[in-house]
């Protein structure tokens, strides 16, 4: 018998995930990698320094630049948010912290809109599990907020989300402004009020952070979910009315990246066969564990594709598909469609198998505890020398890292690990079964690496992944230190050398108005173009420690003969 949702749930399965564990897995998620670092290399810093020249006054609002180059992204929003929150932020707390806190806010704010936007998708008519004969299935209210839990489980678990998501950089911004207007369209049918503030802010957000296209392309996708599904039945908020009010947000964020002149071409890439198989690595391994179960929705809802649970988070996993497919900056792009593809796969849960679950649940188990118990190893040597292969890999990479010791990253790290040896453990015992149970331990597994590498191994990464080392040995190369003459650099080395060394920045010409020249090693033949390198002598060749291709070179004017 063909039965009309594939959801069969009792009230027993939808038990709420315990709140306080929720938040604190959350927090374990969203802190680490804002805490305690440098900026790193090469978007990270980039980002950072056009916020930091605008706080400092060196660079229009409106117009960012750093040493005449625009941004890359042609974002303004999210380097408005840093520069506003260095000018604000008191003088014991560094800069580069201080630009991080908006963008904290944005992650935590992605978290919270995913769980609202599947709580409200799970609200949908056709969403609803089976109706069983003689009652016990689950609670409407129930059943969509433990959907919501799961979704907000499946999105944390996903690989890719990691580090972009702990950076100060317009990609963040765009994925918190996408969730924000995913959540408006999923709540528009509900009520009004928050949803619409949500709907505006969320598309304008999305088109001041330079993609004012997904802004529109999103909005086409709430219409159009909107027109397909004629069962959601709001609190008096027609179809008319919702329609009315994307389109509405659509024009409003259109007229700002009109007026910011924010609308920019991007050329279409038709990718050979070898980009194919990277796209297809990238898509496998950046949104895992959701694309499974999210492809395993579409196939037990293949009759509900219309609906508004399946077709509003389809079409913004789409656009994010095609634009990644299709544009150079494949990750970023990729990014977007993280939340909508958590929605999705929350909606495979009511409809797994005790196995599938099982199967889940110990690929997950070996596989973050496998590299849980890697990054303890290495850490352990680096401590202790004991195993030393670890420790002498480290070091043959980065020559002249000195791992330290922190009291508070391995107190934080140690009873992370023991909360996963119990989380483990719980997992596996013999207790009732709810519906989010198959995505507790991906999420908490994702977590805990996550917390693991940017504790104990905070001051490795922080090495491998910043500018400090060349900076500070370039300025300790050059006494006195001031005026510098720059070629060739890109933007994340003349926002290390601005920053970290408090350098002013000239571009190089062929006579010099410094005393210092500092050249990328791959920019010889132009250098010689642009410069009379007779005036400047050689004084050292450096070398970021964890690229070996990554040289600058520093030259001395030479004194008049």
């Amino acid at each position: 018998m063909n039965q009309p949702t594939p959801a069969i749930v009792a009230q027993d399965a939808v038990r709420r995930l315990p709140r306080l564990a929720l938040l604190l897995l959350c927090l374990a998620y969203v802190v680490p990698g804002f805490v305690g670092r440098d900026p790193w290399k090469s978007a990270d810093i980039t980002a950072f320094g056009y916020m930091a020249e605008i706080a400092r006054g060196a660079s229009s609002w409106l117009q960012p630049q750093l040493l005449g180059q625009a941004p890359e992204f042609d974002a303004l929003l999210p380097y408005w948010l840093g520069a506003w929150a260095m000018r604000m932020s008191p003088s014991w707390i560094s800069l580069d912290f201080a630009a991080r806190v908006p963008f904290v806010l944005l992650l935590a704010l992605t978290l919270l809109a995913t769980w609202y936007s599947v709580y409200n998708l799970a609200r949908s008519p056709k969403a609803q599990p089976v109706a069983f004969a003689f009652g016990g299935e689950a609670n409407p209210t129930d059943y969509a907020r433990a959907i919501a839990d799961g979704g907000l489980l499946a999105l944390i678990a996903c690989l890719g989300l990691a580090q972009l998501s702990h950076e100060t950089t317009p990609s963040l911004a765009q994925v918190g402004f996408t969730s924000l207007a995913f959540y408006a369209m999923a709540a528009l049918p509900y009520r009004l009020g928050a949803p619409v503030v949500s709907l505006f802010a969320g598309l304008v957000g999305l088109a001041l952070s330079g993609a004012p296209s997904m802004a529109a392309l999103f909005g086409i996708g709430g219409i159009l979910a909107t027109l397909l599904d004629r069962t959601v039945q709001g609190s008096g908020h027609g179809r008319t009315s919702r329609l009315a009010l994307i389109a509405a947000g659509m024009l409003v964020s259109a007229a700002f990246a009109t007026a910011l002149d924010l609308w920019r071409w991007r050329n279409v890439e038709m990718l050979f066969i070898a980009e194919w198989r990277t796209m297809g690595r990238l898509l496998l391994w950046f949104t895992w564990p959701a694309w499974p179960l999210a492809a395993w929705t579409l196939l037990r809802w293949r009759r509900q594709l219309t609906s508004h649970h399946v077709a509003l988070p389809l079409w913004f996993v789409g656009v994010s598909v095609a634009t990644t497919l299709l544009t150079p900056s494949s990750d970023r792009s990729l990014l977007l469609g993280l939340p909508a593809m958590a929605a999705l796969a929350a909606f495979a849960l009511p409809t797994l198998s005790r196995s599938v679950a099982a199967l889940i649940d110990w690929f997950t188990l070996l596989f973050f505890s496998g590299w849980a118990v890697v990054i303890w190893v290495v850490w352990i040597s680096l401590q202790t020398g004991i195993p030393a292969k670890p420790a002498a890999n480290v070091a043959r990479l980065l020559p002249g890292v000195e791992p330290g010791f922190s009291g508070w990253a391995f107190g934080t790290a140690l009873a992370a690990t023991i909360a996963w040896g119990w989380l483990v453990y719980w997992r596996t015992g013999r207790h009732r079964s709810v519906i989010w149970k198959s995505l507790v331990l991906p999420a908490s597994g994702a977590a805990l690496c996550w917390l693991l590498l940017t504790t104990l191994m905070l001051s490795v990464l922080n090495y491998a992944r910043s500018y400090v080392p060349v900076v500070y040995k370039t300025v300790q190369l050059m006494q006195p230190a001031g005026c510098v003459e720059v070629h060739g650099l890109n933007r994340a080395q003349l926002a290390a050398l601005r920053y970290h060394g408090n350098l002013e920045l000239r571009p190089a010409g062929l006579t010099p108005s410094c005393p210092w020249l500092i050249a990328d090693d791959d920019a010889l033949q132009s250098l010689a173009i642009t410069t009379d390198m007779r005036l400047w002598a050689l004084r050292a060749s450096i070398r970021r420690p964890a690229d070996a291709n990554d040289n600058v070179l520093l030259y001395h004017r030479m004194a008049p003969q």
